[in-house]
């Protein structure tokens, strides 16, 4: 399987995360990917190219001109505030109305386009992310050049990015933008995502689209991130409705009955009968991820690779979450050997 890699993921080392009203460095790290990417190359076989630079047409695809504009921008506006901090975080969130005005001011802007206060904005933020996507659109280009399958080491992740709002370490959906690009050839595709959070942002992005079926295994959002959205009564709406299938499973889920949710999940995408899939593979489902959603094993997400690989798609492996562990490495090892001993 070839993969996708970007070292510019590096200029995004965010600090700030709110925990229960306490203030912790934050769980997206930049030794995240340094783990990912000595797990890819401890499986051997896979090929590790550089992404292509795609520009903004990927990108405009999925998320709306202004949230680009502010994205691209709103850094060196915010440094030219008096006593600006070292990381943009938002201190007020609008309750959007069919009333009122899109701010001017930077202030403004970064509360309009945050949807909680885990996605600081730092110097390198913007272009971590550009690359993150071109990442993502890389992998997805590999496939409509006719690759069975290829692995994006997307960081940050991406699935939490609404169409204009960051939110829970997302900036630039990743996902979503494999999917977009994948839709230049293919009538209709599905993502599946397999991260320990609901994809509340790839469900937005496509809530109302009877192209894309969007599919999340995930802890129950009655406790646990993004605690708004991922229930199982969010079908789709007006011309997507049906397209959407939330499965959220109890905190603590284990390998077994998470496999019977990718059961269900595989019967949906199937009757969907998509041209291709995309993958949100976040790791932190395992039983040793510092957010303790589920108790997945390494073997488990063997497993789990081999059930994805059995839906005979071509397929886009797009990385989400997974936060430091000793096995976190392992763990992508795992469900990629998964996936091409079952190919």
């Amino acid at each position: 399987m070839k993969a996708v890699y970007s070292e510019a993921h590096q200029s995004h080392d965010p600090q700030f995360f709110l925990v229960r009203g306490v203030v912790k460095k934050t769980t997206e790290q930049p030794e995240r990917a340094t783990r990912l990417l000595a797990g890819l190359k401890s499986g051997g076989g896979h090929r590790i190219l550089h992404a292509e630079a795609f520009g903004d047409g990927p990108r405009a695809r999925v998320h709306s001109p202004e949230y680009l504009d502010f994205l691209a921008r709103c850094w060196d506006e915010w440094q030219a505030l008096p006593d600006a901090g070292s990381e943009m975080i938002a201190n007020v969130h609008p309750v959007r109305q069919p009333y009122g005005a899109y701010p001017t001011g930077i202030v403004g802007k970064l509360g309009w386009h945050s949807a909680d206060t885990s996605c600081p904005i730092g110097a390198g933020t913007y272009a971590a992310s550009c690359a993150a996507a071109d990442v993502a659109a890389t992998a997805a280009e590999l496939l409509l050049d006719g690759a069975d399958s290829a692995y994006a080491l997307c960081r940050p992740p991406g699935h939490h990015a609404y169409r204009d709002m960051a939110g829970g370490f997302c900036y630039l959906n990743n996902s979503a933008i494999a999917a977009a690009h994948l839709r230049l050839k293919h009538e209709r595709v599905a993502i599946l995502d397999v991260d320990v959070h609901h994809g509340n942002g790839t469900q937005g992005i496509f809530y109302e689209r009877p192209d894309v079926l969007t599919v999340s295994i995930h802890a129950d959002p009655t406790r646990y991130y993004p605690y708004f959205w991922g229930y199982a009564h969010e079908r789709g709406a007006g011309n997507g409705l049906g397209a959407n299938l939330n499965l959220p499973l109890p905190l603590g889920t284990g390998d077994d009955d998470y496999m019977t949710a990718l059961v269900a999940a595989s019967r949906t995408i199937k009757a969907f009968a998509p041209g291709a899939l995309v993958v949100a593979l976040g790791l932190d489902a395992s039983e040793t991820d510092p957010l303790a959603g589920m108790k997945i094993t390494t073997p488990g997400f063997r497993r789990i690779g081999t059930a994805i690989a059995k839906l005979g798609l071509p397929t886009v492996l797009v990385q989400e979450g997974g936060y430091l562990s000793d096995i976190l490495g392992a763990n992508l090892a795992a469900v990629l050997a998964g996936f091409e001993v079952a190919r």
